[in-house]
């Protein structure tokens, strides 16, 4: 895959533009675009920015994050709290995203949409309200080991840290994590998947393969 240097404004842009010529698959009014990576790639950054552009281009967006959607602790930490196998595939309640988040924003659906689920840090329901997302408006998801799903997206984006990279922007905390994204990498091969891929080894240059692969 053949990659070029760009900055985080211009892929934000370019990004904002492709979604606003973007129509849902399913002939919904609601594009939906996820932002893929592993915690140390900050997709929630991105997110953020394509939803100010997506804005300033007279969109309404709603910004989802996976974290909002994990499950609770006692089947998080079923097998104890660094089972690799539990994070890779047992963390997030995927159902629950598919009837909260994706489901609402199918053709047809009442475009209600819950942004948040459980809050890990007090391990509790959040109470959100709804939030009606009109049409035209926009989901962006983001958050890691996100494709793999067969979730409805219009539009992938992937983050992708090398091996090094990832070990070295890894919290140390967190580096019993790593063998899922290895796993993830072989099992997904989310930088084959993915619509764009963005190389983030170093944060202040990035580049990506323009939402074209050779």
């Amino acid at each position: 895959m053949r990659l070029e240097a760009i900055s985080w404004e211009r892929l934000t842009d370019a990004l904002a533009d492709r979604v606003t010529r973007t129509e849902a698959a399913d002939g919904g009014p609601w594009p939906r675009v996820a932002v893929d990576g592993a915690p140390a790639a900050h997709g929630d950054a991105l997110a953020q920015r394509l939803a100010d552009a997506l804005r300033l281009r007279g969109r309404s967006v709603l910004v989802v994050a996976t974290a909002g959607f994990l499950r609770p602790a006692s089947l998080r930490y079923e097998f104890g709290r660094q089972d690799v196998g539990a994070y890779y595939d047992g963390w997030t309640d995927v159902g629950a995203l598919w009837r909260e988040v994706f489901n609402p924003l199918d053709a047809g659906g009442s475009g209600r949409v819950l942004p948040d689920l459980w809050d890990p840090a007090t391990d509790r329901a959040t109470r959100s309200p709804y939030v009606p997302l009109p049409p035209g408006g926009v989901l962006v998801v983001h958050g890691p080991l996100l494709l793999g799903h067969w979730f409805p997206f219009d539009l992938t984006v992937h983050l992708r840290l090398s091996p090094a990279a990832l070990a070295r922007r890894t919290e140390r905390d967190q580096q019993w994590t790593l063998p899922a994204f290895a796993r993830y990498e072989a099992e997904v091969c989310p930088a084959e998947s993915a619509d764009v891929v963005v190389r983030a080894d170093d944060p202040r240059h990035p580049a990506w393969n323009g939402g074209v692969t050779p």
